[in-house]
């Protein structure tokens, strides 16, 4: 490698927080047993709120940002990793607390990293990344869960909602090539046919899920997938069928719930949280592998938008403001 790299690092000195990409060398990574060469790393919701101002997730600075990425070992001191093995990283709180992937190398732990399917390119797996783990195991979660582990009917109508954002858009392509009937709620209304291209069969406004929830609304949903909180996730609990599974990943539009005790005990509704920060690896295997049967990464490209580091300090400010959609990733040699 060479001896100095590119990264955009965060540092805070008072009521001063700033954001410098700058040139470091491997002395500057202080985490973990395994060096990797990072190729494509991406922009989640969290990593804008971290850019922002740390989000009152990192607790020391100097930092580097970048909760998920892709790239080749480079130097291994862990058994399970050798030189040359393509990684995937996502979660395990890289980027808050341990030096994350918006630079040219990083140092982790090699106990958080997943060997890559060779089915995948590296730049196929940060166009899932965070995003894509957390659709798979919601997607999952909502249709094998009820139908395998609670020995449930089949799942057919399934709502997702913020389809237009990274999770939501990735969710409504494999629950549609898990073969159920997808509704995709979005707040963006040049967004529905494009939803529709992916795998919805249907596309409401979030507007109609902003309404005061009932305890109980007509039961219209097998299953759901909510990515933003609130009251569109009351809304949605309300209109699930029996013994339904809502998975919930995401609080965009609120941390609060408004709802009643009477989905879960008049109609069996589960409300299933999905933690993918902490997934075990195992898990991770399963999911990763199964990518490649369930997107269509022609299509899902469409929605892709691809940015340099330089570019990141244009994007977020946009993110946290709503006004972007689909997925960016960061290419660490542009």
């Amino acid at each position: 490698m060479s001896d100095s790299f590119k990264a955009l690092v965060l540092n805070q000195e008072g009521e001063n927080f700033n954001r410098e990409i700058k040139s470091i060398d491997k002395t500057f990574l202080k985490h973990g047993d395994v060096l990797v060469k990072v190729e494509y790393s991406g922009l989640n919701f969290k990593d804008a709120l971290i850019l922002k101002n740390g989000a009152r997730l990192v607790k020391e600075f100097p930092h580097i940002p970048g909760i998920d990425f892709s790239g080749k070992v480079e130097e291994s001191k862990n058994d399970n990793f050798k030189i040359g093995d393509e990684i995937i990283l996502t979660g395990w709180r890289v980027g808050e607390i341990f030096y994350g992937g918006y630079s040219q190398y990083a140092k982790v732990n090699g106990d958080f990293l997943v060997k890559k399917p060779k089915e995948l390119t590296s730049r196929q797996a940060m166009i899932l990344g965070t995003a894509g783990l957390t659709a798979l195991s919601c997607s999952f979660t909502t249709k094998t869960a009820r139908e395998e582990l609670l020995l449930g009917e089949k799942v057919e109508n399934v709502i997702v909602t913020g389809a237009s954002g990274g999770v939501g858009s990735i969710a409504v392509m494999i629950l549609n090539k898990l073969g159920c009937n997808v509704t995709a709620v979005t707040g963006k209304e040049s967004n529905k046919e494009y939803l529709k291209s992916i795998g919805a069969k249907n596309t409401i406004n979030t507007s109609e899920l902003m309404k005061e929830p009932r305890p109980l609304d007509k039961g219209l949903w097998d299953g759901a997938v909510d990515t933003v909180g609130g009251q569109v996730l009351a809304n949605v609990l309300a209109q699930t069928k029996e013994t339904g599974i809502v998975a919930a990943c995401g609080n965009a539009a609120d941390i609060k719930l408004n709802t009643t005790v009477m989905p879960f005990i008049i109609r069996g509704v589960k409300l299933w949280g999905i933690n993918s920060v902490n997934t075990s690896i195992k898990r991770r295997e399963f999911l990763w592998n199964e990518a490649s049967k369930l997107i269509n990464f022609d299509l899902l490209n469409q929605s892709i938008k691809e940015i340099s580091l330089d570019g990141l300090l244009d994007v977020y400010p946009k993110m946290l403001k709503g006004e972007t959609s689909g997925r960016y990733i960061v290419n660490l040699n542009k």
